[in-house]
């Protein structure tokens, strides 16, 4: 038998093909890959650093003391080419980084615009996922919330169509951002909320609010006052979508924040006229918005507040429905509790109340409100409160003897004319403690009152004119009081004025001096004592 073994073929030896490393391109493959691992080393580590700075950018990009030094070194020229990364992650890292930094400023949210960023974040929110849609519209509402000419630059560059249909995405992040941003634009100028109207935004806005998350029904809320506080126009737009009939029950949400978005939506759409606020009464908002006054949330309280005023101001119908619902009491308990500019819409609600009838102005006058508007009177350092607080005491002193009797009892008079003297006070302040001074002394018959304010010093000349002209009235006809107004010093006060002859003053002097016998006047006269020494000079 012949062995065969390795060399029985011809006498060659035999290589096992698997081993066999001379083969032709053996070696070569295994170069190949080394080298193609090499090269994809390359880029991974890439990747990572890019990575690894877009997520860096975007945490620096939260702490304020990092921004400029970050401009400085040309951060916007970085980031605009990641937005177009083929990395999701990295796009969205950028866009995240891109909105924080023109959060900050509307220097830096220039620089976003003038970069020419706008139009491509706007190309990718109708290409990209939810994460970058989300990123990409959080970088259109920063740079819109700065300004109207920012917020043009993101209608100018087309976003409003892609957000719009971004409201109509599944995810409610998306819409989220989406309605957010669309409520920054709109917020600025009744043009800008024009364009958001013709872009088909508030029908899909009312949806939203519709949603069951919180966070999108407070943005869409939001969204949806930012667009009906500019023209009656606007706020139609809102009421035609059915937006009232769905934001009025949320008045009722445990959810203080939802609160404070509903309660100013509605208060936005009331404003404008008649009609519109009628449409927010229909839907019932009362009596439970009278509920908001007492919560827990003080932007819930002044938003509800101000919507009522909003009711309030517009006939004495819509008035007499809010004292109906005891809106009155939970006013006046309001301005009682509340201070600052939250006091503000509660004043200015029972002045418009006031305003309209008597009957109006005795419901606040017996609901005890006529204390804490003096308190804002005397208490609030601001000027504009004090005004209204004026105001609204003015109003509600201006019907009838028995409503000036009322205001002038809690002691208003002569602090309407403190306030009104002082150099620290506004011009407006002094024109409305004057006017309400003016309505109130018009209508008031109680003799004391009248002097009391005739003598409070630094009274001014037209006020001095009106209680001159009050007393002529009364005194002819109250013969009990013309013994007090003597011995009080109030003729003699009446005859020291300066009444320039033929004067309107003069002949309001003249019908009181005629109350008295002549020798009493002349007694009481400036004169008569510099009139008793000439005698006596003269009997010398």
């Amino acid at each position: 038998h012949r062995r065969i073994g390795p060399r029985a073929s011809h006498g060659a030896p035999h290589i096992d093909p698997r081993r066999d490393t001379s083969r032709p391109g053996s070696g070569q493959s295994s170069a190949a890959m080394s080298s193609t691992r090499a090269v994809l080393q390359v880029f991974e580590k890439y990747q990572k650093d890019r990575v690894t700075f877009v997520q860096t950018v975007a945490e620096l990009a939260t702490r304020p003391q990092n921004i400029e030094p970050m401009q400085a070194a040309g951060i916007m020229a970085l980031l605009r080419p990641l937005l177009l990364d083929n990395v999701p992650s990295i796009q969205q890292s950028a866009a995240i980084a891109l909105g924080r930094l023109a959060n900050y400023s509307d220097h830096l949210a220039e620089a976003v615009v003038s970069n020419e960023i706008l139009p491509q974040l706007v190309y990718s929110l109708s290409e990209q996922n939810r994460f970058y849609k989300q990123a990409a519209a959080f970088v259109l509402r920063a740079v819109a919330k700065h300004s109207p000419p920012l917020a043009q630059a993101v209608v100018d560059s087309g976003a409003l169509d892609s957000l719009v249909q971004c409201l109509e995405e599944f995810d409610p992040g998306v819409k989220e951002s989406a309605a957010w941003a669309l409520g920054y634009i709109a917020g600025h100028n009744a043009e800008l909320a024009a364009t958001v109207v013709e872009a088909g935004a508030v029908p899909l806005l009312v949806l939203c609010v519709q949603e069951p998350e919180l966070s999108l029904k407070r943005i869409a809320a939001s969204s949806l006052s930012d667009i009906a506080k500019h023209t009656p126009e606007m706020a139609q737009a809102v009421v035609d979508a059915g937006a009232v009939a769905y934001l009025a029950p949320l008045i009722v949400s445990p959810d203080a924040k939802l609160k404070r978005q509903v309660c100013a939506a509605l208060g936005q759409i009331a404003k404008h006229s008649v009609d519109l606020a009628e449409v927010v009464v229909e839907a019932e908002v009362f009596p439970n918005i009278l509920m908001c006054l007492k919560d827990v949330d003080g932007f819930v309280r002044k938003h509800a507040a101000t919507a009522i005023r909003e009711v309030a101001k517009h006939t004495p119908e819509l008035a007499q429905l809010i004292v109906s619902n005891g809106g009155v009491a939970a006013l006046v308990d309001y301005v009682n509790e509340s201070e600052s500019n939250n006091r503000l819409p509660g004043i200015m609600a029972l002045g418009y109340i006031a305003a309209f009838s008597e009957t109006l102005a005795t419901a606040v006058i017996a609901s005890k409100g006529i204390a804490p508007l003096f308190a804002a009177l005397v208490e609030e350092p601001e000027d504009h409160i004090k005004s209204a607080s004026a105001w609204s005491l003015g109003q509600i002193g201006r019907h009838t003897p028995d409503h000036a009797k009322a205001v002038a009892d809690a002691g208003v008079l002569a602090k309407l004319v403190a306030v009104g003297a002082m150099d620290a006070s506004s011009e407006d302040l002094k024109t409305k403690c004057a006017r309400a001074l003016k309505f109130i002394i018009e209508k008031l018959t109680d003799l004391a009152a009248l002097d009391i304010t005739l003598q409070e010093s630094h009274l001014p000349a037209e006020v001095v004119k009106f209680v001159v002209q009050q007393i002529s009235k009364v005194l002819p006809n109250d013969p009990a009081g013309r013994h007090d107004f003597v011995t009080s010093g109030g003729l003699a006060a009446c005859q020291a004025l300066d009444a320039a002859s033929g004067s309107a003053l003069k002949e309001y002097v003249d019908v009181i001096k005629s109350c008295y016998p002549e020798e009493i006047v002349r007694y009481y006269s400036p004169s008569y004592a510099s009139q008793l020494l000439e005698k006596l000079e003269v009997t010398a």
